[in-house]
């Protein structure tokens, strides 16, 4: 089935100057935990920094705590690791049981020189498979990434529809690294209620020369963006962004991951 993507008027044809967008951070989440009311934390710690939840924001929300309240977590010691985790972990010098539950969450191994480079059962190429040792309690405990990243933003974006009658989109990011370039990046791995992507093509640029190739990975960006005002030791989970203008939508994250017919390098 042909993608489809939202569009935007070129620039040439905007009237109204760009938005000012704010990246307000959700301070005081607590530890979540198995079964908690994701939700209802993420609407008190909104109120709680005088930016109770409005019509038009994005949430931007860490797959970690997700993947907690989810309870997509799991005990090391639990794991038996087969013959390839402990020829990957000799190789790797990393645990074969951690190694186990990378290759249970795999698809396919994409390199494994130095680190573990797999596709998900979702379709995302990263480290590891998303396992993650990081901000969980306990030497042995490991999250994994929600199973429908995508259905739980959608879940969250309604039960906040119905805790505070207001539409908010949702963004559920991950920090994941980049073909060619150095660093991490926060991207979305799943999204409810705006467009993803955006596309530009039919448009005009200043100059008045047509865009032709010109698709915006909007969720991706602003991921990104909210991920500057989270960290990886202050405890700041979730992100509101305000003042990005966007027609509401139905995508998912999923959408933005290219297809195996059209990537250039498998």
């Amino acid at each position: 089935m042909p993608r489809t993507f939202s569009r935007r008027p070129s620039a040439a044809r905007r009237a109204s100057p760009p938005p000012s967008i704010q990246l307000i951070p959700l301070l005081g989440m607590p530890e979540i935990e198995p079964g908690n009311d994701l939700a209802s934390f993420l609407r008190q710690a909104a109120k709680r920094g005088k930016s109770p939840l409005r019509n038009q924001d994005i949430l931007v929300i860490a797959q970690k705590i997700v993947s907690k309240a989810e309870g997509a977590l799991l005990d090391l010691n639990s794991i038996s690791p087969s013959p390839k985790a402990i020829a990957l972990a000799a190789k790797l010098r990393k645990d074969s049981r951690f190694l186990e539950v990378v290759l249970q969450q795999s698809r396919r191994i994409v390199r494994e020189d130095h680190v573990l480079i797999v596709e998900t059962h979702h379709g995302f190429i990263c480290a590891n498979a998303g396992v993650d040792h990081s901000n969980v309690p306990g030497a042995d405990m490991v999250t994994l990434l929600p199973a429908d990243p995508d259905r739980s933003a959608a879940d969250l974006a309604e039960a906040l529809r119905k805790l505070t009658g207001k539409s908010v989109a949702v963004i559920i990011s991950d920090t994941f690294g980049r073909p060619w370039r150095l660093g991490l990046t926060n991207i979305a791995i799943g999204a409810a209620g705006l467009s993803v992507l955006l596309d530009l093509r039919g448009g005009f640029d200043r100059s008045a020369k047509p865009l032709q190739a010109t698709i915006l990975a909007v969720a991706d960006e602003l991921a990104a963006a909210a991920g500057l005002a989270m960290g990886k030791a202050e405890g700041i989970p979730a992100v509101l962004i305000r003042g990005y203008r966007f027609a509401p939508a139905n995508d998912r994250a999923s959408s933005i991951i290219r297809s195996a017919q059209e990537d250039l390098f498998r």
